[in-house]
């Protein structure tokens, strides 16, 4: 009993109190320390194969000669099709029009291509509406049914016309019909071979890959009249000019942060840079020295690609569906040229026809430094988990703080009620981080739970209306529609200050307890699904856990730290420098157009429910309970 009164005394000692912030605030800077150490060659590891029935570049390749005639004869077909329609378009008829000319023109000369190599071929329209706009176009594919299969599994190859930067990829398609004339000759292939044309690398990709899984909508995206096996894997070529290339830039990033499996990215790093002597890069990184800072860059670059959660190439909706998919791009000035990056894509083939089964064996949680180094999920993850669990301690701490109030011994046998005496004292004003003075005791009160409870609900479900208007807006309207909707959100807090009374000490620890608890298992929840959209996010949502309601100098500073570093003044502050500083007033509408059609058409749910729904809430909790 002794032992158990002593704990209960140590529990109310007004020291141990002031721990928690601190404990939280380690916890913060130790993730940033962890994610800084991981470029290190303590942390990181180099990449290998796990599945050795790929055996990659271990076949000869003999995609040369000849071949790169029929490359370049496919090319100036394509070209003279693009020049032939243009010039063709009567002036009198509308854009609209002169595009659905040029399309079935470019439609034709494929599906010839395709025939006359002896390949079935299928067309596929579709069309897509998000933030008011209409995107609509013609997927063509072809079908090579393995000599060697039974039809149950397949391969793809894909060729955007345009690629991710908005350059034509001419050369690519070429290289994509040179290959298939090329395949259809060997009686080698155990699994199907489906190459595909897009005329984007968004919604083509999207509207193929839902109906060859019978996902998509009938009225909007044509249904597949020629099918295969399980898609294995997917290759895409991105090819955007006609002279040689020194390197092959490899994306792999996918929707809502999803990766393809490492032996993929793998496989065509050791094929290319192995066999073919073709140097590789990640992330833009076309001049990697392998120093730290140089593997500091690619893994940061690596987490913001991943934390946005969009596509970065026609591969990306592939992963979704749970196929493996990345995209080769040729990069730079140098002395290779298309048959090199075509014997590069069939050494790959060769590799992914060798396999028994799914991938499965290596890594599907990665963090990439180079092409060839890499984190896995055990070594970075606890930084993410580490700033989640410095919300879970000070929700914790204030949930304790909650439960009891201060008692001030004056005289022997006399006290005051410190939850009545905040009145008269505001310098005794209960934030969660006040110290009572060494003669002040703690009494255990019961917690009024449904007013905090109510508050937060309220916070959450407040989230849904800018959701909604950022991804329902029509185009022309979504800048102006941000800006009020920002604007109107950023005081807000203060709007509705005259209409309700300040919380109490015990209400504001309540509140802000469960606010900082949802917080920090809503970011350990995401650190599983989305690494660095949860870091990004709990990084931004630091300031919560330390601002307080002082009307000191420091208090009135962390609020506004709070206002500026919260979602409506971060996107003010990107506006007000792209408008007026850089030059581009567009540049709102086509970022929230993209948001906008992410979220409609390829399902890239992170960043909109990651700021209305995690981040949002917990600031507008604590504005409200600051004043």
């Amino acid at each position: 009993m002794h032992t158990v009164t002593s704990l209960r005394r140590l529990r109310s000692h007004p020291r141990l109190h002031k721990i928690p912030p601190y404990i939280s605030l380690l916890c913060i800077v130790g993730g940033i320390i962890w994610l800084l150490l991981l470029p290190l060659n303590r942390y990181s590891r180099q990449t290998y194969i796990s599945e050795n029935a790929l055996l990659p570049g271990q076949v000869h390749t003999y995609f040369a000669g000849s071949e790169q005639n029929i490359f370049r004869g496919y090319r100036e077909e394509l070209k003279s099709v693009i020049k032939e329609s243009e010039e063709a378009r009567p002036q009198h008829l509308n854009e609209a029009h002169s595009s659905r000319e040029n399309n079935v023109l470019w439609i034709d000369k494929i599906r010839a291509i395709f025939k006359t190599a002896g390949l079935p071929t299928a067309t596929q329209d579709f069309e897509y509406h998000a933030a008011g706009n209409l995107s609509s176009g013609t997927n063509i594919y072809s079908v090579l049914h393995a000599p060697r299969g039974d039809g149950t599994e397949a391969i793809v190859l894909l060729a955007p016309q345009q690629n991710a930067r908005g350059e034509h990829n001419i050369n690519g398609i070429a290289l994509l019909l040179t290959l298939a004339r090329y395949f259809k000759r060997w009686s080698l292939w155990s699994k199907d071979i489906i190459f595909l044309i897009t005329p984007d690398t968004d919604g083509g990709p999207q509207a193929w890959i839902s109906a060859y899984h019978s996902t998509h909508d009938p009225q909007t995206i044509e249904s597949l009249p020629l099918k295969s096996g399980a898609l294995q894997g997917a290759i895409c070529v991105d090819l955007p000019f006609d002279r040689r290339f020194e390197k092959i830039s490899i994306s792999y990033d996918g929707i809502n942060g999803q990766l393809p499996n490492l032996d993929l990215v793998n496989t065509a790093v050791s094929v290319a840079s192995g066999q073919m002597g073709i140097g590789t890069t990640i992330q833009g990184m076309h001049r990697h020295d392998d120093s730290y800072r140089a593997r500091l860059i690619t893994m940061l670059q690596g987490m913001t690609s991943q934390a946005v959660g969009h596509g970065t190439g026609a591969h990306s909706v592939f992963m979704p569906y749970h196929i493996d998919a990345i995209t080769l791009t040729a990069a730079g000035d140098g002395w290779q040229d298309e048959m090199a990056l075509g014997r590069t894509v069939e050494s790959i083939f060769r590799s992914l026809n060798n396999l028994l089964e799914h991938f499965h064996q290596s890594f599907f949680f990665y963090l990439l430094m180079q092409a060839n180094r890499f984190v896995s999920i055990g070594t970075y993850l606890p930084s993410a988990m580490a700033v989640a669990a410095g919300f879970s301690i000070m929700a914790i701490h204030l949930w304790i703080r909650s439960g009891h109030v201060e008692i001030l011994s004056e005289l022997p046998g006399q006290c005051i009620n410190a939850e009545a005496d905040l009145a008269e004292k505001p310098s005794l004003e209960a934030d969660g981080l006040a110290h009572p003075p060494p003669n002040q005791q703690t009494q255990h009160i019961d917690r009024q739970l449904l007013k905090p409870i109510l508050l937060i609900l309220l916070a959450h479900l407040s989230g849904l209306i800018p959701l909604y208007l950022s991804h329902h807006t029509t185009y022309s309207h979504l800048p102006q529609t941000s800006l009020f909707t920002s604007f109107i959100l950023l005081i807000l807090p203060t709007l509705i200050s005259p209409l309700s009374t300040p919380l109490p000490a015990q209400q504001y620890n309540l509140t802000k307890s469960l606010s900082l608890l949802l917080l920090g298992l809503s970011l350990s929840a995401l650190a599983t699904l989305n690494f660095s959209l949860s870091l990004a996010l709990g990084l931004l949502c630091t300031p919560i856990l330390f601002a307080t309601r002082d009307r000191s100098i420091p208090g009135y500073l962390s609020r506004v730290i709070l206002m500026v570093i919260s979602p409506m003044g971060l996107w003010l502050l990107a506006y007000t420098y792209f408008a007026f500083w850089v030059g581009n007033p567009g540049w709102a509408g086509d970022v929230l157009a993209r948001m906008a059609f992410g979220w409609n058409v390829l399902g890239a749910w992170g960043v909109g429910v990651g700021i209305w729904g995690v981040w949002w809430p917990g600031w507008v909790v604590v504005a409200r309970v600051w004043l």
